[in-house]
């Protein structure tokens, strides 16, 4: 679905959207020029740089942007693939401390973890 709105309303919208599951760490980000066909897909979190190294946080919202990519550009295979890894990853609870905190019962992995769970569920 697409929402369009002036830039300063969309980020107010975006955060608001983000935070219903699960915050930045999971929410996709892209930027489609119709009119040409170029695209532009990203995390829509900044690069945290306190978290530098820790190998801690969600690489959701970047894998997610990948996933968008693929669907722009008609691989829907490979796009189908990696929800298919995400939802298996999050529906077994094995997920990073963003997640854990918010879900009874589930397994704290760290980000490598976490990818590598993505993929076995794929």
């Amino acid at each position: 679905d697409v929402i369009a709105t002036p830039n300063l309303n969309g980020d107010y919208l975006s955060d608001a959207l983000a935070a219903q599951v699960g915050g930045i760490g999971i929410a996709p980000g892209g930027n489609i020029n119709y009119a040409t066909g170029h695209a532009i897909f990203e995390a829509t979190h900044g690069t945290a740089p306190k978290y530098a190294n820790q190998d801690k946080v969600n690489p959701g919202s970047v894998i997610l942007s990948g996933e968008m990519m693929f669907r722009h550009l008609g691989w829907d295979e490979a796009a189908d693939a990696i929800m298919r890894g995400m939802e298996g990853a999050i529906a077994a609870k094995t997920v990073t401390y963003d997640f854990h905190r918010l879900m009874e019962g589930a397994t704290l992995v760290k980000c490598s973890e976490f990818g590598r769970a993505i993929i076995a569920h794929m």
